[in-house]
């Protein structure tokens, strides 16, 4: 059976923590999506296509990974795409707090289909969020050292 894996994000943009991840998943699974979830109640700082086309860019070098856009439940993505884990990356003991309620709700949905994998972000990246990013962008400060070379160069 191939080990496919969803990464799921908004990626508003993607960061250095984001593609740590990746990078280190990369070897552990077949396929890797990374899906870009919508939510109609956030408020993005940079359009769904703009978000896909700095995935892409920065993840090419990966054959295994691939980007999708989705709507609605993670777990149903999954079952729809024959997904059988999530990848999370945790960056801080808050993190796994938020992220084993979810993981332990999608257990509940899938009927033990889907597991939750998750990887801790490598030390140096720990503290880079997307919402960090953003705020180091509305205020010219220097974002580029938080970001893939695809969000460098646009």
């Amino acid at each position: 059976m191939e080990r496919i894996a969803v990464f799921p994000g908004s990626f508003d943009p993607i960061t250095l923590g984001h593609y740590d991840i990746v990078e280190r998943a990369v070897p552990l699974f077949d396929k890797i999506i990374v899906a870009i979830g919508q939510n109609a109640q956030k408020n993005y700082m940079f359009s769904l296509e703009q978000r896909k086309k700095w995935i892409e860019d920065s993840l090419k070098k990966f054959p295994n990974v691939q980007v999708d856009i989705y709507e609605g439940l993670t777990i149903d993505y999954c079952k729809k795409v024959g997904a059988s884990f999530i990848l999370r990356g945790l960056r801080n003991p808050a993190d796994f707090e938020f992220e084993k309620a979810i993981a332990h709700t999608n257990r509940a949905i899938a009927n033990k289909d889907v597991e939750t994998v998750f990887l801790l972000t490598s030390s140096g990246k720990s503290y880079i969020s997307s919402s960090i990013v953003r705020d180091v962008m509305r205020n010219q400060g220097k974002y580029e050292i938080l970001v893939p070379e695809a969000v460098r160069i646009s």
